[in-house]
């Protein structure tokens, strides 16, 4: 009887120390299981202001974090590129940032819409003609400008160079964009113009003219001043 008891405790102690054992393997797996969760959570969280900012929020447009800070920059430069173009295209053409992307799969933010207030309708700037696109995009050039100007802390830009461009457009065209340089002259700016269009010469005051020459020692060029 004795032999019986002594054997039936050492199977209790026996059970005992393996239902310790496996409580404290319990207690390790619900620790890091807890851990795991704690971690799930801050990779979800993670994982969402990363998507979020690289624009890829299912369901929302593109936009990442970078191009939305550049869009409030760029609405300003549109509104002053605007005043000019509204201008340059006697009330016809005005720039609108697109709200999302031609293709979804795309980026959106910074593209950009025309909207023809002649006949209401509102499409892509890649459907402007060539002298259309260049009076947009010196409408651009000049409000970034300005924008520029006025929040740089009194930084002036003194000196403007336009490239060509002039030859894709009409004689009111013409006359409406050398309007809006020669306001930017008047308020103590210098603009230079370099360009091919001969109609342009009996429009500038000042000139600079670089004519090609042959000589003996093979092609060349000369430079001529002329001011009206």
């Amino acid at each position: 009887m004795s032999l019986k008891k002594e054997k039936t405790s050492q199977e209790c102690r026996t059970w005992f120390a393996e239902n310790e054992k496996n409580r404290a393997v319990l207690l390790g797996v619900k620790k890091h299981q807890t851990i795991m969760q704690e971690t799930e959570k801050k990779y979800v969280w993670v994982r969402e202001l990363s998507n979020t900012a690289n624009g890829q929020v299912t369901g929302k447009p593109k936009i990442e974090l970078e191009t939305y800070v550049q869009m409030a920059y760029f609405e300003r430069i549109l509104s002053r590129a605007n005043v000019r173009l509204m201008t340059m295209s006697q009330g016809q053409y005005e720039l609108k940032r697109r709200e999302d992307a031609e293709n979804k799969k795309e980026k959106a933010g910074l593209d950009l819409n025309v909207i023809d207030h002649y006949n209401g309708s509102e499409r892509s700037v890649r459907t402007l003609s060539g002298g259309e696109s260049f009076q947009a995009a010196l409408s651009l050039a000049l409000g970034l400008s300005d924008e520029i100007q006025s929040r740089a802390g009194g930084i002036q830009i003194d000196t403007m160079f336009v490239d060509e461009g002039f030859g894709s457009l009409d004689e009111v065209a013409l006359s409406q964009a050398l309007k809006a340089l020669a306001n930017l002259a008047d308020k103590n700016r210098m603009v230079g113009i370099i360009s091919h269009v001969a109609e342009l010469k009996d429009s500038i005051n000042k000139k600079i003219l670089v004519t090609k020459t042959m000589g003996t020692d093979g092609p060349g060029s000369y430079i001529k001043i002329e001011t009206n």
